[in-house]
């Protein structure tokens, strides 16, 4: 028996039924490849789902948290400061043009945060001004509040009653969006770039409108920039990508290179809505996360990641044009950046396995996305790997 079997084996054993997970456990990687339990190879368009944003073994990285680990201290108490999170702190406020900060460990936890600080806001304008209009096929996490803001049923399912006041409007069409404004409504929340929905952007007009939509209506403006922030668009943030500045931000996923990091990041009349008191997060801006976090936003800072996002993305997606025009199941290529879907005619479970099999690992947005989200300092020489890698799986599986 291999030693992915035996992992596999005993994480079935033990492992809630969560996950559908794929047979091979992964144990290192460097640059944009990673290494299995067996000593296989893969490159990596995955990044740990927009995660892993600077790759793997990468020395920066590497030495800060080895710097915070000989220290000796990995957390304390948010009842004292300490320097990583201030320095993250600065850093996030002065890249995303925004005044204050909230740490969280993940994006579920930033978009919580982001209800909390809207519905206490609108509160404070009037008793019931707490509604909040999401998107169609929008997906912004897992636990109560974001659940339901959520667009989506097939992740509500089974877990009524959700929390009431959300109402969904379909994504790039401000008439829908129109309609469900009444003077109970205190924001509108949306993913400048759909991830779980399946790669879609918004059109620049339609956030444009939602801008125009929240000042003329007193309502503060939602970015969950979970996935799609941090670089990923070829700038730091995707607002910026757009020139479509929101009220409120919502960060996590690539913020602390692969260490849980969530953020909640507010300007104007909604940053100084929370007051001691109102939320927490007892692990929020620990100093491993934080100091992880500091190496990706210094790089973010000084431009070459981004430039090189904008030179690994064009690249790409001159190899996924190609594919287009070769592969008559291929219907659509569509996203910014270092987040691009090509959406098949056909389910795309049998490309990832016959990919994965090969040496390449992709994810699926739905049932008919590939999903291409891959480190942001995957090397041009990676990309012909995969691209190799793809095309023989698309031929295996007939597309």
């Amino acid at each position: 028996m291999s030693n992915s079997q035996s992992i596999i084996d005993i994480g079935n054993t033990y492992f809630m039924h969560t996950y559908s997970q794929f047979p091979i456990v992964l144990q290192s990687g460097t640059g944009s490849t990673l290494f299995d339990v067996d000593g296989k190879s893969y490159i990596d368009m995955v990044a740990g789902i927009a995660v892993n944003s600077l790759g793997y073994k990468e020395e920066q990285l590497t030495a800060r948290l080895h710097e915070v680990i000989d220290q000796g201290l990995l957390h304390c108490s948010n009842l004292y400061w300490n320097p990583y999170a201030v320095k993250a702190a600065q850093l996030l406020s002065r890249l995303g043009e925004m005044d204050r900060v909230f740490f969280c460990n993940s994006g579920t936890e930033a978009n919580e945060a982001a209800i909390k600080l809207v519905r206490k806001w609108g509160s404070l304008q009037a008793s019931d001004k707490t509604d909040i209009i999401t998107m169609e096929h929008s997906f912004h996490g897992r636990t109560y509040a974001s659940m339901t803001a959520t667009g989506q049923t097939k992740y509500q399912k089974g877990f009524a009653p959700l929390v009431p006041g959300f109402s969904y409007a379909r994504f790039n069409d401000i008439e829908s969006v129109q309609a469900l404004v009444s003077p109970k409504t205190c924001a509108i929340m949306v993913e400048p770039i759909q991830g779980e929905g399946g790669i879609k952007p918004a059109d620049r007009a339609f956030l444009q409108a939602l801008r125009e939509l929240c000042d003329t209506k007193d309502m503060l403006l939602v970015f969950d920039e979970v996935q799609c922030g941090l670089g990923r668009t070829g700038k730091a943030f995707a607002w910026q990508a757009y020139d479509v500045k929101p009220d409120v931000i919502t960060l996590a996923k690539a913020l602390a290179g692969g260490i849980p990091m969530g953020a909640l990041l507010a300007k104007g009349k909604a940053a100084e809505v929370l007051q001691p008191g109102d939320h927490a997060a007892t692990f929020g801006g620990n100093l491993l996360a934080s100091a992880a976090a500091v190496v990706l936003l210094e790089r973010l800072s000084d431009g070459s990641l981004t430039k090189h996002v904008h030179e690994s993305a064009a690249y790409l997606r001159k190899h996924l044009e190609s594919l287009c025009s070769q592969f008559a199941s291929i219907v659509d290529l569509r996203g910014i950046g270092l987040m691009m879907g090509l959406e098949l005619s056909i389910p795309v479970r049998p490309i990832i396995e016959a990919c994965m099999a090969r040496g390449l690992l992709i994810a699926g947005s739905g049932t008919h996305v590939l999903r291409f989200v891959p480190p942001l300092v995957i090397s041009n020489e990676e990309i012909d790997k995969a691209m190799v890698i793809l095309r023989e799986a698309l031929e295996h599986c007939g597309a």
